[in-house]
């Protein structure tokens, strides 16, 4: 009886002990102030090195725009090497639309604001997320 006692604390303290530790991520607040109207969502994703530019990220979220304005933030991220993509996605169709000539119809941003002449790439948008909660302004 006393070891089932025994095994049945351990189990409980492994379980609340890693119940907490996956509230120990930390925050990533992403504000973007130049956005031209109001009309539809902004579309923002975060990004390991393996999901960039690839697909789907680790983590989205969507805002609507108040004032060419919005702030979100990405809860209980784990300390690591990260780049956000950011869409304004004024039709509200969940994608980046193009002209013809392949340039993007819509405005769109990255962690850092490169300066970019072609794809994005990790390398210019990345950032390190360590042990306080982060924020990170986007220009589009």
């Amino acid at each position: 009886m006393k070891a089932l006692s025994l095994i049945i604390t351990l189990l409980l303290t492994v379980t609340l002990t890693q119940a907490q530790d996956n509230q120990e991520g930390k925050d990533i607040t992403v504000t973007i102030e130049n956005i031209k109207n109001n009309k539809g969502n902004v579309l923002l994703s975060l990004h390991t090195e393996n999901t960039f530019m690839k697909g789907k990220g680790i983590k989205s979220e969507q805002s609507k725009i108040v004032d060419g304005k919005i702030t979100v933030t990405f809860k209980n991220v784990e300390p690591g090497t990260y780049a956000v993509m950011a869409l304004h996605d004024e039709n509200e169709n969940n994608q980046m639309d193009f002209e013809d000539n392949g340039m993007p119809k819509e405005s769109y941003g990255m962690s850092n604001n490169p300066a970019s002449y072609g794809p994005p790439q990790f390398a210019s948008a990345k950032f390190e997320l360590k042990s306080e909660d982060l924020g990170i302004n986007i220009m589009f």
